[in-house]
């Protein structure tokens, strides 16, 4: 539909979804895709799925091969692969009825992208959905330090 560069177009993309699928994910806890998995099993509301074709179940979870393996299609796929892999993860999410794509920190690739959008779904380029969940959810500063702030705010964002 669009590619999100702007903030409030990012909140209203995680306010609609439901669903993310972790293509790349690790079973090395110091692997970022790790970090943002643990992060979300614990913060947001959605249901998470691991992707990776050399795992079979990471965190107590079953891992699959491709996102045309999942039990649904997912409404985000978030990536953490190489940057040459991007084009190819595109048309996967678009093959598996994704309703967009979220390229994690440092990775932008405008075929990629244009894949993608062409095809209907939303593109986030180079930002991390769990620092991005956790900026909306009150926990960071949009520079992505916790704020230590408390906040009487009624119910949730995202």
């Amino acid at each position: 539909m669009t590619i999100i560069d702007r903030a409030a177009q990012r909140l209203d993309l995680m306010r609609r979804t439901r669903s993310v699928a972790i293509v790349g994910m690790s079973a090395n806890p110091a692997r970022a895709s790790h970090f943002v998995a643990t992060y979300l099993a614990g913060k947001a509301d959605w249901t998470v799925y691991y992707v990776n074709p050399r795992e079979y179940e990471i965190l107590g979870q079953p891992v699959y091969p491709s996102l045309a393996d999942l039990p649904e299609p997912p409404d985000l796929v978030d990536v953490f692969r190489r940057i040459d892999d991007l084009p190819a993860v595109a048309e996967e999410a678009v093959a598996a009825g994704a309703g967009s794509v979220w390229f994690q920190l440092g990775l932008v690739h405008h075929d990629a992208a244009a894949i993608a959008d062409a095809a209907g779904l939303d593109v986030v380029q180079d930002r991390c959905l769990k620092i991005e969940h956790a900026r909306f959810a009150g926990g960071l500063h949009t520079a992505g330090f916790v704020t230590g702030v408390i906040d009487s705010r009624r119910g949730r964002l995202i």
